[in-house]
């Protein structure tokens, strides 16, 4: 059956169409450069993880470019390195994502390559064996920089039995007791066309995309049952402390809230506070606890876009000796935006960051691919992209006053330092 192509009625080039598969293809034509990018998203990641099988989709990122039915992983390697393409398997907390650049000409057999990949990869024992060593060497690396250690603490209090509670990287002991049989079985229960998302920018017309996605992936029917329901625990704010003594030249102080997730109103308000408070050499953090107290060595925050409740996390480090003045120095600052309301002029400057990074990060077509299949796969729609940037350009000090006074209480606090100047603080 014919698909139409609808256009976005706001953004230049941008097309949308719904495969009879359920393949949801997003193509921009951008002839600028002979480039294609191009993004495969499924809805999966580690939030659709069991606790116990904690980094099983990180595991299938990196064994599914390693085999297929018909081609082992020396043959995918010199298909795509002989013509100077680019093509990885990576995970995140809400999506799973395939990406693949090339030149126009190369796109259609690399596609090719992609959809074996993507639709009868053989997971090949010894390549999940080697795989998985290397992982669990990345999750003790992670336990040696006093910064993971201190974030995953942090997540651990904040997020409990909630998937987001963990390393993407999983656990020693999940991870550990991963089979083929477990990836054999997450890959036919989320890896099916119903639940993937294609978005494709570069030299290429939404007519000569949509017949070659239709050619390449439009026999790829439904055979599974329904896509399985989440029922995720509900997250209720109980601040605590979590300190580790670990001998480190600085100790890292993080203060961590929950807040709402990407489809809330106070979202947009939330992502302004945060490039204020922690974006930059400019923002409030960098200039009053380093620039003026010289307090830190390096201070940020930062506030991710998610599906469920997101953290709102302000971080630095420190001289172990200035461990409880930076713990209160973070406070003071996150405080201020609860009683103080934001200037006019602090209030612009922060937006206009915010809006011009923004912009400068839909600049190639590896950035367009990934923004508008990001978007469709958190649910948002590509229209999100002109919605966002009008929902920043509205926030007003009322809001940030109000959304700070909702969100920032009493914050989760983690600390990772020399045992003589951390030990009071539990």
């Amino acid at each position: 059956m014919t698909q139409t192509l609808i256009p976005s009625p706001t953004i230049r080039n941008v097309h949308r169409t719904v495969l009879d598969n359920g393949i949801v293809l997003l193509v921009t034509e951008n002839p600028a450069a002979d480039i294609i990018a191009t993004r495969l998203f499924i809805r999966t990641g580690s939030r659709w993880e069991p606790q116990e099988k904690a980094g099983l989709s990180h595991l299938l990122a990196a064994v599914l470019t390693k085999g297929t039915d018909q081609l082992s992983s020396l043959e995918i390697a010199e298909q795509v390195e002989s013509v100077g393409a680019k093509l990885n398997a990576d995970t995140s907390t809400d999506y799973f994502l395939i990406s693949l650049k090339t030149v126009a000409s190369d796109f259609e057999p690399i596609l090719n390559l992609t959809a074996q990949l993507l639709q009868s990869p053989s997971f090949p024992e010894a390549e999940i064996e080697l795989e998985r060593r290397i992982t669990l060497q990345g999750i003790r690396s992670q336990r040696e920089q006093p910064f993971s250690v201190a974030f995953e603490q942090l997540r651990q209090q904040m997020y409990q039995h909630h998937p987001y509670a963990l390393s993407t990287l999983g656990t020693e002991a999940s991870v550990s007791q991963l089979t083929r049989a477990d990836l054999q079985n997450f890959h036919q229960t989320y890896f099916r066309p119903d639940n993937l998302i294609i978005s494709i920018a570069g030299r290429i017309t939404p007519e000569t995309a949509l017949e070659q996605i239709e050619q390449i992936f439009g026999h790829w029917t439904v055979s599974a049952p329904p896509l399985p329901s989440l029922s995720l625990p509900s997250l209720t704010p109980h601040p605590q402390n979590a300190i580790t003594a670990q001998e480190t030249q600085q100790s890292v102080v993080m203060l961590g809230y929950l807040t709402s997730p990407v489809n809330h109103p106070d979202y947009p308000v939330l992502k302004v506070l945060n490039t204020y408070l922690g974006n930059g050499l400019s923002s409030r953090l960098f200039v009053e606890l380093r620039e003026k107290r010289g307090l830190a060595y390096d201070v940020s925050a930062f506030f991710p876009t998610r599906l469920d409740q997101s953290q709102f996390v302000v971080y630095m480090g420190t001289a172990p000796e200035n461990t409880e003045i930076a713990i209160d120095g973070l406070r003071t600052e996150v405080e201020r935006l609860v009683s103080v309301p934001l200037t006019a002029d602090d209030l612009q400057v922060a937006k206009n960051k915010l809006l011009g990074q923004y912009a400068l990060g839909k600049q190639t077509n590896s950035q367009l691919a990934q923004i508008y299949g990001w978007y469709e796969s958190l649910g948002l729609g590509m229209e999100f992209d002109t919605e966002f940037q009008t929902q920043i350009s509205a926030v007003t000090s009322e809001d940030a006053l109000k959304v700070a006074n909702h969100y920032f209480i009493q914050p989760y606090l983690s600390v990772v330092g020399p045992q003589a100047f951390v030990s009071s603080l539990s």
